[in-house]
């Protein structure tokens, strides 16, 4: 049997309603009491019961998130700061990596307050929810809210920099799979961005077939071997992880052979071999949006669709062509 409420009162000799106010931080509890009963609560090694707070203040001040994947380097870092964002509104985050509805069904058993959806693939499964959900990336079922990037906007950005640059030969390389339409988004803003400049006839999409550094590597192989192009567009940090291994292999020089510009919005941008140029929402705005979201759905407000606006971050991996 774990530790309750009850047992951290006897204690530290207080009601039980005083421990139950100190848990939930609330004002009305002395500092120094708040203190004591913090310390003995810990000592206990005392657990919150989500359903049972849940019972008991109509919230758990809980949130749930169904993860995709733990090898992305982007959504890890989303996923540290939404956390990190959650706990100074002094929530809790739960992630699950199972299928959407799996984890979702289980949210909903753990009575959480609402549940992010991290969406890489179109959700053809129904969804039935008694909790608020909210879906970033992929968009979830017409009747939960989505919250995304202007994924298009974002690789049109990185085009139009590098044709101000002075580049005409600009590849790109990224998941072309037709079933992913954000990653489909980003290739229409490859697309869209060289029709502008009037080089739609240098158009040169590499389909990385995933977003993984090792795909990466292969693409950038694979389109050198046959292309010389002077600039590339990468669809992700993990592809650019390996591209730019794959062009170090190859001899050449990043940005004085071929300059490069990544989506991802990132600070890990600037911590790789030769700090990359970005594209895409800072990830700290795409937190606070996120959790602002969630915590409106949590209170029972009803939240539009949005989609973020991005800007372009230039650092060392792009410049004119020599």
């Amino acid at each position: 049997m774990g530790i309750t409420i009850k047992d951290i009162a006897k204690a530290a000799g207080v009601s039980y309603s005083t421990v139950s106010k100190a848990l939930n931080d609330s004002p009305l509890v002395k500092k120094e009491t708040k203190q004591k009963i913090l310390r003995v609560a810990d000592e206990m090694g005392y657990q919150p019961n989500i359903a049972a707070k849940k019972l008991v203040s109509n919230e758990s001040r809980t949130i749930g998130v169904v993860w995709p994947t733990v090898e992305r380097v982007a959504l890890t870092t989303l996923a540290a700061k939404i956390n990190a964002a959650l706990e100074q509104q002094k929530y809790h985050m739960l992630l699950s990596i199972n299928p959407t509805k799996t984890a979702v069904d289980l949210f909903n058993r753990f009575q959480v307050d609402g549940v992010l959806v991290f969406g890489e693939e179109a959700h053809e499964e129904i969804i039935s929810s008694s909790i608020p959900l909210l879906y970033y990336g992929e968009p979830g079922p017409a009747t939960y809210p989505t919250i995304d990037v202007n994924r298009r906007k974002a690789i049109q950005l990185g085009v139009r920099h590098l044709v101000q640059l002075g580049h005409s030969r600009i590849a790109y390389i990224g998941d072309l799979n037709p079933q992913h339409s954000n990653q489909r988004e980003k290739a229409t803003g490859y697309t869209l961005g060289m029709e502008e400049a009037g080089y739609s006839h240098l158009h040169e999409a590499v389909d990385s077939r995933g977003l993984s550094w090792q795909a990466g590597y292969q693409a950038v192989k694979q389109l050198l071997s046959k292309k010389k192009p002077t600039a590339l567009i990468s669809a992700s940090y993990d592809l650019t992880v390996g591209i730019i291994r794959g062009i170090k292999e190859l001899h050449l020089t990043i940005p004085q052979d071929i300059s490069l510009v990544s989506y991802d919005h990132i600070p890990e941008m600037e911590k790789l071999d030769v700090p990359v140029t970005a594209v895409g929402t800072p990830v700290q705005t795409i937190a606070t949006e996120i959790t602002n979201h969630l915590l409106q759905l949590a209170s029972g407000k009803k939240v539009p669709p949005a989609i973020l606006d991005v800007e372009l971050f230039q650092r060392q991996s792009s410049r004119s062509p020599e």
